[in-house]
């Protein structure tokens, strides 16, 4: 199934979009939401990213973009050491902030606010994370940010991003209603591609795994 962008960007638009979801945060944060807080890499986080380098000169990037939150740039910049290349900062890249259910488990959450999880899980346009982000103004940087990496000049350009920014794209740019999120499963250190085709996305490569192990 193909979604469409704008044809503005014309012939300079690339083949792929690569995303690659950052290796993973401490094992203590497995299970919880975390979205705004600002976690580093594990300790052997940064040796995990650059082992990844050596599969992605394979996809010859033009241009190496990253989420500002700090486990997405540590991935990128030791990703960025190893290809001769600086991670651009792309603010519309970072994930959604959960508000005051950051750091809390879903059965947590469900417990204490099932009326909001509820509509969470229908994706209500106005639904908005308690003290965090709307799911409307979320799904709009997205879509800012697929368009600035559908525009992006090369064959391919790669995105070093969260898993929730990557289940989002894949439905904007293959045409799909966001709640269709939910079926998309996105690891750490793996990577999603979307060829591009005429301002048609098609996705070639879903969580492809560089990695054993991680949460």
């Amino acid at each position: 199934m193909t979604g469409t962008l704008s044809h503005d960007a014309g012939s300079a638009r690339p083949r792929t979009i690569a995303l690659l979801r950052h290796v993973e945060t401490a094992a203590q944060y497995s299970g919880c939401l975390i979205g705004s807080t600002d976690l580093p890499l594990a300790p052997e986080g940064r040796l995990k990213a650059s082992l990844l380098a050596p599969r992605l000169a394979w996809e010859r990037p033009s241009r190496l973009y990253c989420s500002p939150l700090l486990r997405a740039r540590e991935t990128a910049e030791s990703l960025g050491e190893a290809l001769g290349m600086t991670p651009v900062i792309d603010l519309d890249l970072r994930e959604i902030n959960f508000g005051r259910w950051e750091g809390m488990t879903f059965d947590a959450i469900q417990a204490s606010d099932p009326e909001a999880v509820a509509r969470w899980a229908r994706l209500e346009p106005d639904f908005a994370f308690p003290g965090g982000e709307s799911v409307e103004v979320f799904l709009a940087r997205i879509r800012r940010a697929a368009k600035r990496l559908a525009e992006c000049e090369g064959p391919s350009v790669l995105a070093v991003t969260h898993g929730g920014v990557i289940r989002a794209m894949i439905c904007h740019l293959l045409g799909l209603s966001p709640r269709r999120y939910v079926l998309f499963d996105v690891r750490p250190a793996s990577l999603t591609k979307i060829a591009i085709y005429d301002g048609s996305g098609v996705l070639t490569g879903l969580s492809d795994p560089f990695l054993a192990g991680g949460e």
